[in-house]
Parts: C-alpha cells; sequence; structure tokens
C-alpha cells in the first residue's frame, strides 16, 4: 500500500545536511547489538497477575523476529501494508515492531484499554490487514471483541491471538512453523528494507479535537529523537530501562521499545501498573532508569519511604504527561536520594521535545519542563503570530527533526505553516535560557494520568442520551493522576433526575473504556454561556477545581 506523507524535499535536504537524520532504521541497531552482544539479555518481561518472569537475549530475539517477519508476509502483508496490534508490554510487542519493519510494513499499536468504540473506528480507518491481541487481559476477552468486529472490518484479513488455542492463535500461526526456512529471509528483507524516511509507525492521537488522527513517523522521525535524548540523559549499554508505561503510547514506544534497541541496552516490560511489584523489579534487576506520568513517580515515592534500598540503582526518573507537583519532587528527593527527576514534554507527534537536563538542580523539575532538544526548536507566539519575549504567555509552536510527516488519510488535517512550525495547542512560556514551562492549552483536552481523554468523542455521545439535553467535560486538578474528569449537564425535563452511574452506565452500553468515564456529574439549571451561546468552560473547571480542592481539605 502507498501511503502519503507530507514530507517535502526541503525538509528532507535540510534533516540530512545538518546530520538529524541518517539512512539508519532500527532492525540496522538489532543488528549490531545481536553481533557485539548476542547473548545479552535484551527483554525481560514481567506479566503481573499471572505471576510469570520471561527473558531472552538478543540472538533469541533476533531468531523470533525473523520468523515473525517471514510469516507475515507469507500471511501476505506486503510492503507498506499496515499491522494493528492491541497488546500490554509484553515481548510480543517489541518483536512485533521489528519484524514488521523487516518487511517494510507499517506497525500500528493500539491501547489495551479501548474498546469497540475506539477499536472500530482506527482498525477501519487504518485499514489494517492484520491485528494481534492477547485472548485475555485484565479480565477482557479481546478475541471475543474482534470477533464481533470483523463483519465491520473488510480489509482486516487476519486476527492472531496470543494464548489462544484455535486456529487463531498467534503461536501456532507465527511461531511454531519455522517460516525462516521456507523462503530466503536475508533477500526478502533486503527486498522488503524500508527507507529511513518510509512511514514505520502509525499511532492515534486520542482524539481530543474529534475522531482520532493517525501520526505517521519514519525511522528518521524516530531515531532523531532516541540519539539526542539519550546522550542528554547520559544512556549506554549498561542502561536497564524499566517501561511500565503503554508501548501503545508514544512515550512506552520510544523509551521502552525503541531506546533499548538502540542502545543495545536491556529493556524490563511490566504489563500491569502494581507499585510494590515495580519497586521489587527495580531492586532484582537493577533497574536505572524509568519514564512516566506522574502517578507512577508518586507510587514509587510511596514505596520507597519504607524501602529506601530497594530503588537504589533507579538513577533517572524522567516524567511526562503533565506538570510535576512541588511537593511530589520534594518527597522524592528526600526518600529517593539516588534518583534524579527529569521533567519532559512532548507529543504524539513528536516525542519528547523538551526535558530538563541531569545537571540541573533538582527544582527545575518543578518549575520547567525542560529546553528543547538538540534538533528541535521551541518557539512563543501571541494570537498575530509574533514571537513572545522571555517570560511572556503564547502559544506553544515546535518544528524539528522528530516532528511527524503527517497524519494517515488526513493530509488537510496535518497544518504547518510556511516556516514548517506545528501548533501544539499548549499554551507556554519560555525564559531566557531557552527552558519552557506549559501553562494551560488551548485545545479542549483533559490529560488524566498522562494520557490524554478524547473529550470530543465523549461529548458527542452523551448528546445522544436522552435525557440530556447539552453536556460539557471539563477536568479538575489532581495531585495524584494530574485531572479528573468532570462532566456537567441540563436536562431536556428540568424535573428530572440523572446519577453519575447513569451516564458512566450509558458510555460503558456504548463500548468506552471504562479508563474515559467521569469521576464527577453535576446537574445545571443551564451551562454558562457566552452571547454567542458558546460554552464557557473556564468557568466549569473553576467550579470542578473548588469541589475537588474542597473534598481534599475535607480529607
Amino acid at each position: 500500500m502507498k501511503i502519503t506523507t507530507n514530507m517535502h524535499e526541503g525538509r528532507r535536504t535540510e534533516m540530512y545536511a545538518c546530520g538529524a537524520w541518517n539512512d539508519m532504521i532500527i532492525t540496522d541497531y538489532l543488528e549490531m547489538a545481536v553481533t557485539k552482544t548476542p547473548q545479552k539479555t535484551a527483554l525481560v518481561g514481567y506479566r503481573v497477575h499471572a505471576g510469570d518472569r520471561s527473558a531472552m537475549s538478543y540472538s533469541e530475539l533476533d531468531r523470533r523476529i525473523t520468523r515473525m517477519a517471514a510469516g507475515l508476509a507469507a500471511l501476505g502483508v506486503e510492503k507498506g501494508d499496515v499491522v494493528s496490534c492491541q497488546l500490554p508490554n509484553w515481548w510480543q510487542m517489541s518483536a512485533l515492531f521489528l519484524a514488521c519493519v523487516r518487511i517494510g510494513a507499517v506497525c500500528n499499536p493500539l491501547m489495551p484499554i479501548f474498546r469497540e468504540h475506539e477499536m472500530q473506528y482506527m482498525l477501519a480507518h487504518a485499514q489494517s490487514k492484520v491485528v494481534v491481541v492477547p485472548k485475555i487481559f485484565r479480565h477482557f476477552d479481546h478475541q471475543a471483541m474482534l470477533q464481533g468486529l470483523r463483519s465491520e472490518l473488510p480489509d482486516l484479513k487476519h486476527v492472531l491471538v496470543i494464548d489462544s488455542d484455535d486456529e487463531q492463535s498467534f503461536e501456532q500461526v507465527l511461531l511454531q512453523r519455522a517460516w525462516e526456512e521456507e523462503v530466503d529471509t536475508a533477500r526478502l528483507f533486503a527486498e522488503r528494507r524500508p527507507s529511513a524516511d518510509e512511514v514505520v509507525q502509525l499511532l492515534y492521537t486520542s482524539g481530543t479535537t474529534g475522531k482520532p488522527k493517525g501520526v505517521m513517523h519514519t525511522s528518521n522521525t524516530l531515531l532523531s529523537n532516541i540519539r539526542p535524548f539519550s546522550e542528554r540523559q547520559g544512556l549506554s549499554a549498561t542502561d536497564i530501562i524499566l517501561m511500565p508505561s503503554p508501548l501503545a503510547h508514544q512515550l512506552g514506544f520510544l523509551y521502552g521499545l525503541m531506546l533499548p534497541v538502540y542502545l543495545g541496552a536491556t529493556a524490563i516490560l511490566q504489563d500491569v501498573w502494581e507499585p510494590a511489584f515495580a519497586a521489587r523489579v527495580v531492586a532484582e534487576e537493577g533497574c536505572t532508569l524509568t519514564l512516566g506520568s506522574t502517578p507512577f513517580l508518586a507510587d514509587l515515592v510511596d514505596i520507597a519511604r519504607d524501602e529506601r534500598e530497594q530503588q537504589a540503582s533507579l538513577k533517572t526518573f524522567i516524567s511526562a504527561g503533565a506538570p510535576i507537583p512541588g511537593a511530589l519532587v520534594e518527597k522524592a528527593a528526600s526518600v529517593m536520594q539516588g534518583t534524579k527527576v527529569i521533567s519532559a514534554w512532548g507529543m504524539t507527534e513528536n516525542g519528547a521535545v523538551t526535558t530538563t537536563r541531569p545537571e540541573d538542580p533538582q527544582t527545575t523539575a518543578v518549575h520547567s519542563d525542560g529546553v528543547a532538544l538538540p534538533y528541535m526548536q521551541v518557539k512563543i507566539v501571541d494570537g498575530e503570530g509574533h514571537e513572545q519575549p522571555a517570560g511572556e504567555e503564547g502559544d506553544l509552536l515546535v518544528r524539528g527533526a522528530s516532528q511527524c510527516v503527517g497524519y494517515f488519510r488526513q493530509p488537510d488535517m496535518y497544518q504547518l505553516d510556511n516556516e514548517g512550525w506545528f501548533a501544539t495547542g499548549d499554551i507556554a512560556r519560555k525564559d531566557a535560557t531557552g527552558y519552557i514551562r506549559i501553562t494551560g492549552r488551548s485545545k479542549d483536552v483533559v490529560i488524566r494520568g498522562g494520557e490524554n481523554l478524547p473529550i470530543a468523542d465523549i461529548e458527542n455521545t452523551l448528546y445522544k442520551h436522552p435525557a440530556i439535553q447539552a453536556v460539557a467535560l471539563v477536568g479538575a486538578p489532581d495531585e495524584r493522576l494530574g485531572e479528573r474528569l468532570c462532566a456537567y449537564v441540563t436536562l431536556h425535563d428540568s424535573s428530572a433526575t440523572l446519577t453519575l452511574k447513569d451516564v458512566t452506565d450509558y458510555l460503558v452500553e456504548q463500548k468506552f473504556t471504562r479508563q474515559y468515564l467521569p469521576e464527577y456529574l453535576e446537574v445545571l439549571a443551564a451551562l454558562p454561556r457566552t452571547p454567542s451561546g458558546k460554552i464557557q468552560k473556564f468557568k466549569l473547571r473553576d467550579m470542578a477545581r473548588d469541589i475537588f480542592q474542597g473534598q481534599a481539605s475535607h480529607a
């Protein structure tokens, strides 16, 4: 399948000239690790609820990838075809991406929390030819969900199910047959090798302004982020990287899947977040680095209060997704004395754009989201597009090497100005040294636990509820999760009643994942509006903040 991107020749020429891009792809780094350290542990996977640990060396990982890649090609996956996967942090997720790269296919990770509503849209839009899912994960039957969707997905040829015992079994189809003996894999991989400018990743945004958009990344856009990121943080092949954040999220994908392979380091994958379990893993595996949103850090800090030595190996915690509360950084500094907290900001469209530096004072992570990585630029502008002076708030724009190459099948949605600047939708200020601070958002978004919630999609669905006349969803600040989702509604019948359970039950009936459900509901006689009729969400945010702060003060 031919994939059209928004790449222009001028950008390609500029990025190669400055050294940001080259002809390397991630499997080149895999092959270097296999040659240099074939018996080194590449990957350790923990299935928390199953209670098992699996590990494999770089040579073993390479053998599995080779078999899977040959198998996918035999199933009819062509260069440029989309292979989707809705997987937890299991080794199969990492191997599947690398196998896709080997044959020039595009990997499309999907969050395990997605249900029919999200999956039907994304798989259809991506025109996925193959999807890989677990049989059961966290008590949910993914195989049954996909079976129910098959009739609506004409492009989908194969559903492969991990831990299934029928003809859809991932193990039987891709692993138990020696596909590599049925084809000349060296020739196949040479013919299918993607250029560094071809799309290898398709990752959907959370749809904060409507339907999700499929962000397209190439080897160059992804690796041009990983290289300077690892250099700034002083990472090497000796690092042991714990990744509890989902690999289907850009943070987990870049730094839990790709970064260890790039470094020739060891990745530790944890499929379900349980703080005490994670702390034990850090101690037993000697983890040196982990990344996640503020709830992960808050939980590890709580554990470390009683078990300080348990996390002695952890040199760095990189926090992204929402500003880090100052009190949390202070707690981390006192109980995790050997761990440096790094603040970072980025998006699906570009990975981490800014980070604080390891040599910065610890308090920098409280007051700043960092300075731009090499090959990336940030700019703060006013409403007229004029650059703001240091200290003044404005719209945050970004451009550079790791910026994506467009939205899949939605080229008109991807807007850059004439100089290549991308409007992030965030409000920020920049100090005289180039460090930025995110101060707000110009787009309608709520971030809970580091995850953007698809506000427009949830609101549009609630408008279909027979009792609801109007609805607005906003976030209320929360120290652990960043924000909580609050729903304000008016009813067709002012004498009627509507409960939070009524609303959440309705969304579950509409096949929304439970992570997208509101946590607070208030029925109003009227929503605050402008003279033109636009809902004034800032007033609702103030109301929600006051309510949750009041609850906290009485806790």
